[in-house]
């Protein structure tokens, strides 16, 4: 067992207590690959409708204003949940809080399967974003339940499962699409989120892990209403104009209820999220850069579909169908599956810290091949191989980053938190997307696209924000400072490691 060393301790109200009768699990041997399948059902059911919203429109009689929705409305209720579910995991069970969230995502999908009213498929697809803070959760049982040598490459797997299920999503939903009746994929995530909870049920233990402390109801109704007002004014900012009065109203009043959030808790025993700990640069700098990363992974997504849709007659487009678009980002999918044990191993030889700047490189240079190869179907999808690649090492590298930081009591809060900050950054990809794609257009065959600047411009775009991302990681502390290389650690009850505390609850039930 590796020698403990300090780590960031125990804030204010946020003791962990010792939790001694932390139940075994029968089968220790599944509790990761039941986790990495939560995971990987929680990030198809996000790209589920993305094949279909052009046709939503035809198929419930909705505008495709209100169409939007389907996808900005699991968004918001993503970011709002992620944190505050992370938060009430660490205080009150993290396999409880799961549990939750999967029933939540298999009532949301069932909604979704019963009706063609847009309004309960809007309310669905609420439902089904709440469950983004299963990612979040399941990584803090992995460092609460798995042996210290494990911890690193579980992490990497969870954390990869936000875009190997993205990539798997795509092409799935768009085989359905063209053979079967589009409620079937909601039917079939229903079932699978039934399959996740009775897994969970029988496989994850509950963590022996606990934070003291008041739920802090007024600060996550400030978080709440922050991030609604700013994620909607970047959302529906291209449709409504930057200038408008209801953008620039909700950004100035975001702003405003940010500010009076901020002083609340600063002053309150238990917060939602501890501003100090998050200030703190190791935390503050990860943040960032899982902004921008969130950023430049997105990118890859929205684009590469789109574009080997566009008709030959544009220059550039090929012609491909919904099928073949979303088989695109499939190799990516895999690499992504492949390289997670990788990535778990760079982290553990360098540092995550070295990881995540040496993904942010790969990204940035995935780009940089889009740049250059547009019009060769092969070229465009190693291409975007490529970002994908660079984005498993950097999705391993960033929990690493932030667990590494803070007390153990409060992991599941701050990765939820951290994985809000990937979800603001796709949000604020999908406007800068959107704008350019509408702005930097021309008219062929009768009809305006794109032009492939559009395409380039975005390209470059995404390659600036992961070397920005770059930047914050090489600001962040060394990885031979602070929490040290190797098993992932903090301080329980004294100077231990995590799996020693865990350990010798079990050993004393």
């Amino acid at each position: 067992m590796p020698a403990a060393i300090p780590a960031s301790g125990p804030t204010p109200g946020a003791a962990p207590s010792p939790a001694p009768t932390a139940p075994h699990s029968r089968h220790p041997g599944l509790v990761m690959p039941v986790l990495a399948f939560c995971g990987m059902v929680v990030a198809v059911m996000q790209t589920l409708v993305v094949p279909l919203l052009p046709h939503v429109p035809d198929l419930t009689g909705a505008s495709p204003g209100a169409a939007g929705w389907l996808v900005t409305i699991t968004l918001l209720t993503g970011a709002v949940f992620t944190p505050v579910l992370g938060r009430v995991g660490d205080m009150y069970g993290k396999r409880r809080v799961l549990l939750a969230s999967l029933g939540v995502l298999t009532l949301g999908s069932a909604l979704c399967g019963v009706s063609s009213d847009i309004g309960v498929l809007i309310t669905g697809r609420a439902l089904q974003g709440a469950a983004l803070a299963v990612i979040p959760l399941g990584i803090s049982i992995i460092r609460d339940e798995l042996p210290a040598d494990r911890v690193l490459s579980a992490i990497a797997l969870m954390s990869s499962t936000l875009g190997i299920g993205a990539a798997i999503g795509l092409p799935v939903a768009a085989v359905v699409m063209e053979n079967f009746d589009w409620h079937t994929m909601f039917w079939a995530s229903a079932a699978l989120g039934l399959l996740d909870l009775l897994l969970v049920l029988r496989i994850v233990p509950e963590s022996p892990v606990r934070s003291h402390g008041r739920f802090d109801l007024p600060g996550t109704l400030g978080l709440a209403a922050t991030l609604v007002g700013l994620l909607l004014a970047i959302t529906q900012g291209p449709d409504w104009g930057w200038t408008s009065p209801r953008t620039l109203g909700l950004v100035g009043a975001s702003v405003a209820v940010g500010l009076l959030w901020g002083w609340f808790e600063l002053r309150t025993v238990s917060p939602m999220v501890d501003l100090r700990v998050s200030a703190r640069p190791a935390v503050l700098l990860t943040n960032v850069a899982a902004l921008l990363i969130g950023f430049a992974f997105y990118a890859n997504s929205l684009v590469t579909g789109q574009m080997v849709q566009e008709p030959t007659n544009t220059g550039y487009g090929l012609g491909a169908s919904i099928v073949v678009s979303g088989l695109c980002l499939l190799p990516g999918g895999l690499a992504m599956v492949v390289l997670s044990p990788v990535s778990a191993r760079i982290s553990a030889a360098y540092g995550p810290r070295t990881a995540l700047a040496l993904a942010a490189v790969v990204m940035a240079v995935g780009y940089v091949v889009r740049f250059f190869t547009s019009h060769s179907l092969w070229l465009i999808v190693a291409g975007a191989t490529v970002v994908a690649s660079g984005t498993a090492i950097a999705y391993s590298a960033l929990p690493a980053l932030v667990m590494r930081a803070v007390p153990v009591s409060e992991t599941a809060a701050a990765n939820g938190l951290n994985t809000l900050m990937r979800s603001v950054g796709q949000a604020c990809c999908s406007a800068v997307v959107a704008a350019v794609l509408a702005h930097v257009t021309f008219v062929v065959g009768g009809r305006t696209a794109p032009t492939l600047h559009a395409y380039l411009l975005i390209f470059l775009i995404a390659a600036g924000t992961a070397l920005a991302a770059l930047v914050a990681t090489l600001f962040l502390p060394s990885d031979g400072t602070g929490a040290g290389r190797g098993p992932l650690r903090s301080r329980v009850d004294g100077t231990v490691t995590v799996s020693a505390s865990v350990t010798a609850a079990r050993e004393s039930a």
